[in-house]
């Protein structure tokens, strides 16, 4: 905890710096701060990472350009990152801290909202393009590769021509304010996997359940 509390006050110290570089990994939950986003689509990413604190038992903390959390799951060593960037500039918070912390890209894991999958539907990825996501495309520019591993929440495409902008920045609706609880239950053991079974495991376990 000392460490983490030099690390958000400024000191050069890695946050988890006792760790082997191989056992540590880094969360980054895409979404916009500000209460008016909190219960957007766009801010699934926000919400996965506030589940996966409270099941873990980890808060966030203010920090460089964003909130961080930290928990430890058998060895390994998980940095959870809330971008205070907004959207558009995901891959700036997401670099900053996979330099600081010395995360190799592998053990980076994205969580983005995904209007191409059905509302609910989970799945995990190696790769891919941005499909048009704004987060995504930043942090494909800044890391200069689409080789990365992104967790694809499907919100559904209940939009009318024009309207797509809206839908991602709308709330949702009470039926899908009620299906979300399974949803994000289901989120949370599939970052855990993540972490502990790789992602090769977890693809075969979780997509499209």
């Amino acid at each position: 905890m000392f460490t983490f509390l030099k690390s958000i006050f400024g000191s050069d110290t890695s946050l988890i710096d006792e760790t082997d570089t191989m056992k540590k990994f880094l969360i980054v939950g895409l979404g916009n701060i500000g209460a008016e986003y909190a219960e957007t689509r766009h801010n699934i990413g926000f919400k996965v990472l506030d589940a996966v604190a409270e099941k873990e038992d980890f808060s966030f903390e203010t920090a460089k350009l964003g909130a961080v959390g930290v928990f430890k799951v058998k060895g390994r060593t998980v940095c959870c990152l809330k971008p205070s960037t907004y959207m558009n500039l995901s891959g700036k918070a997401l670099k900053y801290w996979m330099d600081k912390e010395k995360i190799p890209l592998e053990n980076i894991l994205v969580i983005t909202d995904d209007i191409n999958l059905a509302f609910g539907t989970i799945r995990l990825k190696t790769k891919g393009s941005a499909g048009g996501h704004n987060g995504l495309k930043d942090i494909q520019n800044v890391l200069q590769t689409t080789n990365y591993n992104r967790f694809r929440f499907g919100v559904g495409a209940e939009f009318s021509k024009g309207r797509q902008v809206d839908y991602v920045l709308g709330e949702w609706n009470e039926t899908e304010k009620e299906a979300l609880k399974e949803r994000l239950q289901r989120a949370t053991e599939l970052v855990r996997s993540f972490v502990l079974a790789g992602v090769k495991n977890t693809m075969n376990e979780f997509n499209n359940t």
